[in-house]
Formats: structure tokens, sequence, C-alpha cells
């Protein structure tokens, strides 16, 4: 699927030329406050487990009947910025927006013993059966961020069983479909602030659920002196039902799947991402229903751009594509 790219590309200022300062930048600029409150919803999984998400409603007179599923990425939730962004993206085109915390994360502490993981489809999958029991007749667009992304790839490629339901259409923005190289870039010596990062959400998961008593204390022993793969293997892999984390790698990467792709599915990637290497997109098959956007600068979910509102280029671009894909299926 060839689709119109948005007329601007990212600028970046001169001090957020790299794809560190991009995605550190990303994470702190302003923006504006988010005025609408979203009602809570609660998302029953077949294992028991529950997701929560909030529903916001379009304005009446502009309502359309499409609605928006929005995952953030690993270690976050709703509330971070990029996900009230897209939230406001979707209200101010007519558009209901559903906002998902996946399990354990923001609102839903407490009402999962499961983890996710970058395969989660299934999951992604009982989100949009929900939303076709409550808006019956509406088109669903997904949207995912960063770990996100690669499930909701995966999710449209159809790479693991048991997915109850497609969205019409999809964005995955920064995926890392390729598991086993994001995560030996990410756990590179260069890269240590981001996998502390990235371990540090994930340790805290460990905790609550401990806390909560949904496992048992001192069941997966984790420590901030691990890698992100060392976690992996220690915690993601067994909870998540792999082998390993090389099998949870495996099959949890999107790449051998984005040639099964038929509905309407944009890729938006940045160049500089520092721990997604841009090769991957180049020895990908894609299937008739993907768009790949790779732009220059960005970082991982930073796009910080000159001449736009708070410098925001990902908003510019989420809204150009959000346009085309209503465009095809509203």
């Amino acid at each position: 699927m060839m689709l119109p790219r948005p007329s601007l590309p990212c600028q970046p200022p001169l001090y957020a030329r790299s794809g560190y300062a991009q995605t550190l930048l990303g994470n702190y600029l302003r923006m504006p406050k988010q005025s609408v409150v979203g009602a809570r919803t609660e998302i029953v999984l077949p294992d028991g487990d529950k997701l929560v998400a909030r529903v916001f409603a379009p304005q009446k007179e502009r309502a359309r009947p499409v609605v928006l599923a929005v995952f953030h990425g690993l270690g976050g939730h709703i509330d971070r910025p990029y996900m009230k962004r897209v939230v406001d993206l979707g209200l101010a085109r007519g558009c209901e927006v559903w906002a998902v915390n996946h399990r354990g994360c923001g609102e839903g502490r407490g009402l999962a013993r499961g983890i996710y993981h970058s395969g989660v489809a299934p999951d992604l999958g009982q989100v949009f059966a929900a939303i076709r029991r409550s808006r019956p007749g509406a088109r669903i667009i997904g949207v995912g961020f960063s770990l996100s992304a690669n499930a909701i790839l995966l999710t449209m490629g159809r790479g693991v069983d048991g997915i109850a339901e497609l969205p019409d259409a999809a964005i995955a923005v920064n995926p890392p479909i390729d598991l086993g190289r994001c995560a030996e870039l990410i756990c590179a010596p260069h890269h240590v602030v981001f996998n502390l990062y990235f371990l540090r959400g994930c340790m805290r998961h460990v905790r609550e659920r401990e806390a909560d008593g949904l496992i048992e204390p001192g069941r997966y022993p984790v420590s901030l002196r691990m890698s992100l793969k060392e976690f992996d293997d220690a915690v993601t892999a067994p909870m998540g039902g792999f082998a390993s984390r090389h099998d949870y790698y495996a099959r949890a990467s999107a790449l051998p799947h984005l040639a099964q792709i038929e509905r309407p599915t944009v890729i938006l990637h940045a160049e500089d991402d520092p721990f997604i290497d841009p090769a991957d997109f180049g020895r990908a098959r894609y299937g008739p229903g993907v768009h790949l956007h790779l732009e220059r600068y960005g970082g991982h979910l930073g796009y910080v751009g000159e001449g736009l509102p708070y410098l925001r280029w990902l908003d510019y671009g989420m809204g150009h594509y959000l346009d085309e894909l209503l465009s095809v299926v509203a």
C-alpha cells in the first residue's frame, strides 16, 4: 500500500540532531494539558487477568463511527505524554479513543497475574473484540508505540495463535521488529542509560506483583545489576510461557510476519533510533497492506522538529497518517 508522505520532514534543531537527544527530549518537552477525562472500563482476558482502559468520547457534533485503540510501550501506561497526545489527535478527528493499559500497568495494577511483552498480540485481539461488542459497526484503527508497535504488527500479520479480532487499520510507531537485535543494542555498553531505564520499569512490575500477592516473593530474582537480556531470561520468558529469552525473541518478533499483512498498516520509524536497527526494515518482506515510512531523524518516540507546535513532529506525522487511514476505512 502506498500512501502520501507528510509534506514536512522532521527538521530537528541543532541541539537535537542525534538519536539520543531526540529520544530524551521527546519525553520532556512541553505539551498542552489534556482537559478531557475518559471513562474507566475493564477488559477481561481469557485467563482471568484484566486490562484497564480509558474510553474518551468525541464531541457529539463531530463524532464519526471510528474507534482509535492506543497501546503504550515498555514500562509505560496511558498517562505517558505520547499517549495523551494521540488521544487528542483522535478526538480532534471525531474518533472515540480507547487508551489501554497493558497487564498490571497504570490503573490495572493488581488486576493481572501475568505480564505483558512484545508478543501480546492475543491481548490486543481481546481489546479489539471488546470494542466490536461495544461499538458494533464501527471501524477500528489500532495504534501501537514501541513494544506495542511490534505487538500490533504481529496482530496484523497473525503471527501468533489466539488472536480474537483484528482492527481495520493500524499504525506502528518505532516497532522493534527483531527483538534479539534490539536487545543487543539496548544492552550495549554505550546504551547503559537506556538499559537501566527499561530495567527499572520492568523490575517495578515484578515488585508490585509481589507486594499485591500475585506472585511469590523472590520467585523471580531481579536486580539493577542485570541487563535487559538477563531480565528477559529470568522473568519475561518463564512468565510469558517461553523456553528462554531466545525463544521469546524468535516467537514474538514481528519481522517474519510482515509479509502476511493485508489490512492498511503504517509503519513509522526513525533511522536514528538508538536501539532499533534501521537495517531490519531493509531486509523485511512486506504484505500488500504495509506502508513503510522511514524518517531520518526522530530517535525513539522523540521526533523533535522545528516549525511545529511544541516541536512535536510526531503529532504532525501521526495526524497525517490518521487522516489517510480514515479516508480508507471510514
